[in-house]
């Protein structure tokens, strides 16, 4: 691990036990974050990225779930063999986690001062006055207006935007140095979105927060990150810079996904493009492409073997037999 690398996934595996067979949700994923970095993860419902970063936090219910294998450095030490009291001063402090539904993670019946002072004294070790005022100071810097009368409100009481800033205020109340946002505009309309993921990139770059996004939208990796991981069928299938995926997508899953959004740029009566076909089913999958039933550039060994994972350059990788040796 480099010096900026403050955290490192290494081929992630984590498996879910059901009736049907063997769902293997997440299935061999490696990442670096760097310091500072916000690195996107982007894929279609079912893909893998919130296993992906829950697992990160050690959050799987054990059963169905378990870690398969694989391991988390962060700071140098496997958050996976950490036991339960000490993963817990790494979690909401170290590394914090803003889940897709404000409502469901903040509790109904607490007022937002008691969560937030209860997280603060937990964590930075202050009185419960000087945990409030860090809480107030924190809404404040989230946008909500007269934080000190609504500090005291309960959840209820909020609209969704103004939910998930309370959720973001925090997230970042211990001063984390990795922030994950699990899809945190999926419940908002688009005015209220631009102002959330703005407010994220605003804070996290004042407090120098490496943050992971996780999204199934292109527009706000667009945006939003430096680097961009594209996951499929629970496997990072392609990876480099922003510019590099918008500018020349190498995979032909990568490639659909920009073609599918609409372009404002140019004028076509053209119906929009959509990836035929359905993500495959997960369970007890076969040692193949896994996206070869909805690919127009299929080879025959896509159908029989998974291919190897192709250095490009630095940083850019792509698992596709298009690229790979010995096709």
């Amino acid at each position: 691990m480099t010096d900026d690398v403050i955290l490192q996934v290494k081929d992630l595996k984590t498996y879910f036990k059901l009736d049907e067979g063997l769902l293997k949700a997440v299935d061999g994923v490696s990442f670096d974050l760097r310091k500072g970095e916000t690195l996107g993860i982007v894929g279609e419902s079912g893909s893998g990225k919130s296993v992906t970063n829950l697992a990160v936090m050690k959050l799987i219910p054990v059963p169905p779930g378990r870690i398969a294998g694989g391991e988390v450095l962060f700071q140098g030490k496997d958050l996976l063999k950490m036991p339960d009291d000490e993963i817990r001063t790494i979690r909401g402090n170290k590394i914090s986690m803003i889940f897709q539904d404000p409502m469901t993670s903040l509790n109904p019946f607490l007022r937002i001062s008691t969560q937030m002072i209860e997280t603060i004294v937990l964590h930075q070790g202050m009185n419960k006055k000087d945990a409030k005022d860090k809480s107030i100071e924190m809404l404040k810097l989230a946008g909500i207006p007269s934080p000190e009368k609504r500090i005291d409100s309960y959840p209820h009481q909020f609209s969704g935007g103004m939910r998930q800033r309370v959720m973001i205020a925090m997230a970042l109340s211990c001063n984390p140095e990795v922030l994950i946002a699990d899809e945190p505009t999926t419940a908002l309309d688009v005015t209220i979105q631009a102002q959330i993921l703005e407010l994220i990139k605003d804070l996290t770059a004042r407090l120098g927060t490496a943050v992971i996004l996780i999204t199934h939208s292109l527009g706000v990796v667009a945006g939003m990150c430096d680097n961009i991981n594209v996951m499929y069928a629970g496997r990072i299938v392609e990876r480099g810079t922003a510019d590099e995926i918008f500018g020349d997508p190498k995979h032909p899953y990568t490639q659909g996904l920009i073609k599918s959004v609409p372009r404002l740029d140019k004028a076509t009566q053209q119906r929009l493009f959509s990836i035929k076909g359905q993500p495959p089913n997960v369970i007890n999958l076969p040692d193949c492409c896994p996206f070869y039933p909805r690919c127009d550039r299929a080879l025959d060994i896509c159908k029989i073997k998974y291919p190897a994972t192709a250095e490009l350059s630095k940083g850019r990788n792509v698992a596709c037999w298009l690229y790979s040796e010995g096709k």
